[in-house]
Formats: C-alpha cells, structure tokens, sequence
C-alpha cells in the first residue's frame, strides 16, 4: 500500500468542502445524525439544538424540515449547525412537528443537494425524509426505478426511498413498510408529512436511534446527549424492525418486519458516540474506560505514563492508567480550531499535517516511556505521524495499545471507510504494523474484550448485540448484490 496522501483542500465556501479528500487523520468519518420533534409547539428550536448536540456526527450540511399541520416550512444549508441556523431562520420554521439532520458526504455525494432533509411533494402530498445510514442495494433498486421511468434528483440513497413510497398504490403508513422490506443495510428513517412522523430502524438496529419525551411531546435522536441538552427525558431505543407512528393520536407502536440478529455498530461504542450518551443501556464513557482496563489486562505494558490520543480515545486511557496504576497524562493536546480555517497552510505543514491538529506536551513524554491509547488503525498513517511527534518530543519508548480488534473488512452501514487494499491491517500482520508506524510495541483489543467492556442489555446474546463485521468479516445482512452494493454511508 502507498503511504502517499492526498492533502486536503483548506480553502472553500464552507468547511469541510474537500471532505471527499483524504485527510492527514486517517480516522474513520462519522455517519449522519438524525433528530425528530412531534408535538411540541418550539419543534424547530428543540432540533436546532438536538443537532448542535449531534454536532460530532456530521459537519457537512445541516437541515430542519417542521410541519405547522397544514404546510411545511423547511431551512437546509452547508457547513455547521450554527452557520446554517440563525434567530430569523429559526424564526421561519413555525410548527410542532419537525425532522433534522446533520451530515457528513460519503459514498454519497456533497453539496447543497444532498443536504437534509429530502422534501418532496407527491400525490400524498407533501413527504419529508431524514435517515442516518447506508441502503446496500441502493444501486439495484435505483436501477431497476430508472429503467421504469423514475427520475432521480440526488445521489442520496434516501430519495430511493421516497420513490418506492410514491410509486406504492398503498397508504403511506403501508406504503412505507413496503419501502423498509424492499431495501437491506443500516438505517435510521424519520418521514414527515403534514400531520404524521414515522420513526424507524433497521431489523437489525445497526444504527442508533432513541426515543424521549418532553412534556407531551415525543423526541427521537441518533444519541441520548441531544436529549440530555433539550432537557427531555429518555424513554427507550427504538426497536430493531420497528415502525412508530405519531399522529393526532399519539404514539402507535408497530413493525414492518420481525428483529433479525441484534447488532449494533461496535464503532458506535469505540469511536462515534459522544462520552456523555447511551447506547443499549451502556454509557459510552463507561464503556470506553472497561475497553482501557480490559486491555490492560490483556496487554501490560511496563511505561512511565499513558496518554489518549484526544478526543475519543481519553476515556480509554484513564481506564487503561487506572487499572495499571501508571499515571495519566495529557501527553496528546488536539488543536479544535484547525478545521476552521480558509487559510492554505504552508507546505511544510502539509507535509506534517498532524501537526495542524495534534501537539506533543514535550514536558510530559521528554524522557518517559509512553503508552499511547487510540481507538483504531485504518491507513496507518495517523498513527505513525503520531508516534513521531512523541518520539520527537523525547519520549524514549512509545507503545500503541488499541482499544478495538484491528480494523481489516469496509462498512457497508453508514462508516465512510476506505477499500479493503487501503486499510493496513487486511494486509499485515500486528508485527508488521508495528513496523509500519514506527512503535515499540502495539496491542489491539480482544473480541471478546470488546464484548465484555461494551456490556449493555444485550451482552449475553450473540456477539454481545454488536456488529463486528469491519472486524471479523461476519456481516449481519446480504452485502453482495451482484456488484451493485454501495459501501460507507449513503444518506
């Protein structure tokens, strides 16, 4: 594999404009984030900051959609949340009912067009969709529609949905069973219409969704931190196969097939979620700091200090120092506001772009033996430049312990992740990758010790609930649809 890396594009109308380039951080992406309001009378409010909330998930584009019952009024625009959305914007989007959404381009293209929510009119009338995730046979089934005369406005696995939904002599509600039956992946759906949210996820809850209430009002999000900041209480997830309909009535539970094999994406849990939210009745700090101290347990390294790689890899590694009873450090600081920037860098920056992002506290590593606590290895490249900069600054050793199994097979729900040829341990053995990024040692957490940090409800069936697919190779539904199935994450 090639160690060359495509520097990113740093100027743009709106940032991350160059998020199809490779980046100096060769981190997976994260997906989307999806945030849904019924019934409150503020609904676009409460979803401006669900989404700040969810900030993390999506820094592309953000929309809301909100419905006044009689009419949709609908803001969408690219760059953060807080970019997009202003006082006046807000002050447009009167309503009780609403669906937003944050959103990063994957396999998907960017731009304006692609933002969400879709709105679209059709003889129901008005349809609203927001979906966090990736249809694996998007392509078979755009194919098959366009061949019958469907015309396609996006490159957004979402407007296939909408087209299944307006070509079905059904009623919507049936309408979109269909829809959910028809497509296979990981997904997380709200459809608005003027007096209806459907609320819906996977068979098998591949991707996250949960449901609050505020007061009379129902809330659903992609993490349990929007409710934390809204205020809302949090009721329960969403069922795997489950369809919930809110209307004039209220809430009614239904489905739209049966729960196939429960598997939550692992990397939620590693590495997407914020530390503050919960997953499957486990807090993501919590979960992240068993995977530190299982994997010391695991794998004792003999070191002065241990320091994350900042931000998601810090709970880990104070779970790592606190079973080892080496000391914490932050040997790693992270530079939040480089991202931010129009400015082209100069060249000698490029070529160290880490540099743009992370700095080595040298008073802290000059002369200790490091062991340096990261969620994942997908190139390699991140984290032999990291290793540099520790080993520029004086530490004498540095030893790179992993809190998940190595990362060898793509995502075909919702992770942007780089061809299986690209990602470095598909490839090589652990000693090579040691070789490769230039450590003292290197340690990946267990199977089993993933399973037994992540606890939750569901750690006693099968694989613990979780989806380790990118891990093991085992994915939990059909991905091989004759050579039109669609990698990473399609919203």
């Amino acid at each position: 594999m090639s160690d060359e890396v495509k520097q990113p594009l740093w100027t743009g109308d709106y940032y991350n404009e160059g998020a199809d380039q490779i980046d100096p951080f060769d981190t997976l992406r994260e997906e989307c984030g999806v945030f849904g309001v019924y019934g409150h009378p503020d609904a676009a409010s409460l979803s401006y900051y669900g989404l700040h909330a969810l900030q993390h998930r999506g820094e592309e584009s953000a929309g809301i959609c909100v419905s006044n019952s009689v009419n949709f009024n609908y803001h969408r625009g690219l760059g953060l949340v807080k970019e997009v959305f202003d006082k006046d914007t807000l002050a447009g989007l009167q309503g009780s009912h609403s669906i937003g959404h944050v959103r990063y381009s994957t396999s998907g293209g960017g731009g304006l067009t692609n933002a969400q929510p879709l709105v679209f009119k059709y003889k129901g009338g008005d349809l609203a969709i927001a979906t966090n995730g990736n249809i694996v046979n998007a392509p078979q089934i755009r194919r098959e529609l366009e061949e019958s005369g469907s015309i396609f406005q996006t490159t957004s696995d979402t407007e296939v949905v909408a087209h299944l939904i307006a070509r079905s002599p059904k009623e919507f509600v049936e309408a979109a069973k269909d829809a959910m039956n028809r497509i296979v992946g990981g997904y997380a759906f709200m459809l608005l219409t003027h007096d209806k949210l459907l609320v819906t996820c996977d068979p098998n809850g591949l991707r996250p969704l949960t449901m609050g209430r505020l007061g009379d009002a129902y809330i659903f999000t992609s993490e349990t931190c929007a409710l934390e900041v809204i205020g809302a209480e949090i009721v329960r997830d969403v069922r795997p196969g489950e369809m919930l309909i809110l209307d004039r009535d209220g809430l009614h539970e239904d489905r739209f097939t049966e729960e196939h094999r429960k598997a939550l994406c692992a990397m939620e849990y590693i590495y997407f979620a914020r530390p503050d939210s919960d997953m499957n009745g486990s807090n993501l700090h919590s979960a992240r700091k068993r995977m530190g101290s299982v994997l010391a347990r695991e794998q004792f390294v003999d070191a002065d200090v241990v320091t994350g790689v900042p931000d998601s890899s810090i709970s880990a590694a104070i779970g790592y120092a606190e079973q080892t009873g080496i000391p914490y450090e932050l040997g790693l600081i992270k530079n939040k506001y480089t991202g931010r920037t129009f400015i082209q860098p100069s060249q000698e920056l490029r070529e160290q772009g880490v540099k743009m992002k992370l700095s080595a506290v040298r008073r802290v590593v000059e002369g200790k033996r490091v062991v340096m606590i990261d969620d994942s290895i997908v190139r390699g490249t991140t984290s032999r430049r990291i290793v540099n900069l520790l080993k520029e600054a004086g530490a004498t050793e540095v030893h790179v312990c992993i809190t998940s199994p190595p990362f060898k097979n793509p995502c075909f729900y919702g992770i942007d992740t780089p061809d299986s040829r690209e990602l470095i341990a598909s490839s090589r053995t652990v000693e090579e990758i040691r070789e490769e990024i230039g450590a003292d040692s290197l340690a990946f957490l267990s199977y089993e010790g993933l399973i037994e940090a992540v606890g939750g409800e569901d750690r006693d069936s099968y694989k613990g609930g979780l989806c380790m697919a990118c891990f093991d190779n085992d994915y939990p539904t059909q991905v091989d649809f004759g050579g039109e199935e669609k990698f990473g994450c399609g919203c």
